[in-house]
């Protein structure tokens, strides 16, 4: 039996490893604010350690999350079992249902990309509304926004299934990055990183970072499940869906306005993948099957959104549309189930010790006096904005939700709008940059855009965004009794 010749050497740049482990260990040594437990603050060192590994890239998000594990157990901590000790056990996110909702989901995204039913719908909508620049604009938010619910991941469905339609249509017209690329593919490639950020916010299941939030609000005794979230968006998302590509049409306007050749090439394209299959009819089905019970599930039927989302997966292994080796195979799914466990037991873990509430405290012991509108608006600005330092949307709301929520609801903001707001705006703020998350690195990437003008077109759709979802957003939850 042949072996693997392995070269041992640091998994990881030397400077970062030596960065992350030192901010560890200073504040783990340095003395614990009046008024907190030693535990809370070394809790934090680890957490604030773990963060800025996975800011900096130390190594895999996976890796870093195993390590800060190791190190938190290590310590006593988060004891692996927890026991009769009173603290969270190191294992106890992987016991969390939403875990697993979001792992399900994956699975089933790829059976989408896997079928070409997620090709097939963008290519569908783009030939009814293709006619011009700002049509194809919205044919792919309304494709995006039919596979916004099953695909939770913005890379996936804006990167994997969007980007290929949208740089075939740039093509198709000669618009090339450099001196042609203002022509369509500039517009096109940041409408779409915008539509892939809106559709994110609608749904809970959209984006892999939105469970998560689910669970730092459960954590703070705010409950948020699928159909809460949806009522929340749905006015706000429609509008932002309108509203965000006109305004791009005319701030950052395409070249070519009209594009009649487009619907009869995706008719082509259509023409060539053939009738319907099977398999994307069962797809179908499973996907409309899967909406229902999370929207009305809990409710009517007492099926909770994780088991949905099992049951939608047996259909998929029943069918054989996904095989059992296609979902261990599915690595992107499984390493989001690992760290986001470790991310949800050491958020726990923060609040249960008391770290969270002795932040809030502290600033609203400054800011208290103020009208909660108002801190609250700047707590939102201040919270979307910080994103600019953020690669990973994962990094900033782990970083930064809970402390923000915990002081929102401490200054007397409606818990629930406090959670609502807060978890839209971190998902809107993925348009900010090319680096911010979702499909914008492989968007930007094409090459038709600069940075400056990814930057400056961004910011203020941003301003039209931020509008839209706390006026429009918050007079439509107030209607529907959200606050």
């Amino acid at each position: 039996m042949m072996t693997e010749q392995v070269q041992v050497k640091l998994a990881f740049p030397l400077w970062k490893g030596v960065l992350t482990l030192f901010v560890g260990l200073l504040i783990w040594f340095m003395p614990p604010p009046t008024g907190l437990d030693i535990v809370a603050w070394h809790m934090f060192a680890v957490f604030a350690a773990t963060i800025l590994a996975i800011i900096l890239k130390v190594m895999p998000m996976g890796a870093v999350t195993m390590v800060a594990l190791v190190v938190s157990a290590m310590t006593g901590l988060t004891p692996i079992s927890g026991g009769g000790s009173g603290k969270v056990a190191a294992l106890s996110g992987f016991a969390n249902g939403t875990i697993w909702l979001i792992g399900i989901a994956m699975f089933i995204s790829r059976a989408v990309i896997k079928t070409g039913l997620g090709r097939r719908i963008a290519l569908w909508f783009i030939s009814k509304c293709g006619h011009s620049m700002l049509g194809v604009a919205y044919g792919l938010a309304l494709s995006d926004m039919v596979l916004g619910p099953g695909i939770p991941s913005a890379s996936a469905r804006g990167g994997g299934i969007m980007y290929p339609i949208t740089q075939s249509i740039a093509t198709a017209y000669q618009s090339e990055p450099g001196p042609t690329a203002r022509k369509a593919g500039a517009f096109l490639m940041i409408c779409v990183s915008q539509i892939d950020a809106i559709i994110c916010a609608m749904f809970l299941t959209a984006m892999a970072g939105n469970p998560l939030i689910a669970e730092l609000a459960a954590s703070q005794g705010i409950q948020v499940n699928w159909g809460i979230w949806f009522l929340g968006a749905i006015v706000p998302g429609l509008l932002t869906l309108l509203i965000i590509p006109l305004c791009l049409y005319y701030i950052y306007p395409p070249e070519l306005k009209k594009t009649p050749e487009i619907p009869g090439i995706a008719r082509e394209e259509l023409r060539k993948m053939g009738p319907m299959s099977l398999a994307e009819k069962i797809l179908a089905f499973d996907f409309v099957l899967l909406i229902v019970l999370w929207t009305a599930g809990d409710i009517f039927f007492q099926i909770p959104a994780t088991l949905s989302a099992f049951i939608g997966l047996a259909i998929l292994l029943l069918s054989n549309i996904m095989s059992w080796k296609n979902i261990i195979e599915e690595k992107t799914a499984w390493d989001t189930m690992f760290w986001f466990a470790v991310l949800v037991m050491m958020a726990n873990a923060l609040n249960k010790y008391g770290m969270i509430a002795w932040i809030s405290k502290g600033i609203v012991g400054y800011i208290g006096h103020f009208d909660w509108l108002l801190v609250f608006l700047v707590l939102i600005l201040v919270y979307f904005y910080t994103r600019y330092f953020f690669a990973s949307a994962m990094a900033h709301i782990s970083a930064m939700y809970l402390a923000f929520l915990a002081v929102s609801v401490s200054v007397g903001v409606p818990p629930l709008l406090a959670a609502l707001t807060l978890g839209y705006t971190s998902n809107l703020s993925m348009g900010l940059t090319q680096y911010s998350g979702g499909p914008g690195p492989a968007l930007f990437g094409s090459g038709y855009n600069s940075t400056g003008q990814w930057w400056g077109v961004s910011l203020l759709v941003s301003i039209v965004s931020i509008a839209i979802w706390l006026l429009a957003g918050g007079a439509w939850m107030k209607i529907v009794g959200i606050w």
